[in-house]
């Protein structure tokens, strides 16, 4: 008999050995996404205009560039780990999940790579 209790056997331990740990970095990337996106919104609409200039001028400020390049490393972080939670529990065949894990990690540092590309190439390249 353990004199540990059942949630003290458990944390941090899923079926697996490692499903907690996914589980609260999608928590977490959930919460950071709640006032990342309500500043990239607010933001936008107080620009004056959304050309190219304005946004440029807009993403020079550092906080501002900073703060965009965040917003698109956590949304594609947490589209990643959401993406893999469909395919480990939907995708049964072991060959066909191990590709799409490959192309969904692929997919996803590509797209998240690529924005925080662009927006470090409009804040820095005149």
């Amino acid at each position: 008999m353990s004199l540990r209790s059942p949630l003290g056997r458990v944390i941090g331990l899923g079926s697996a050995k490692h499903g907690s740990g996914t589980w609260w970095a999608e928590r977490v990337s959930s919460v950071a996404l709640i006032p990342l996106t309500l500043w990239f919104v607010f933001s936008l609409l107080l620009l004056r205009s959304l050309d190219y200039s304005t946004v440029r001028a807009w993403l020079s400020v550092p906080v501002s560039g900073f703060l965009a390049a965040v917003t698109v490393g956590v949304m594609a972080y947490h589209s990643y780990l959401g993406t893999v939670a469909v395919v480990e529990d939907y995708v049964h065949a072991p060959a066909l999940k191990l590709a799409s894990l490959l192309l969904l990690r692929f997919v996803h540092v590509l797209a998240g790579g690529a924005g925080i590309f662009a927006i470090l190439r409009i804040a820095f390249v005149a």
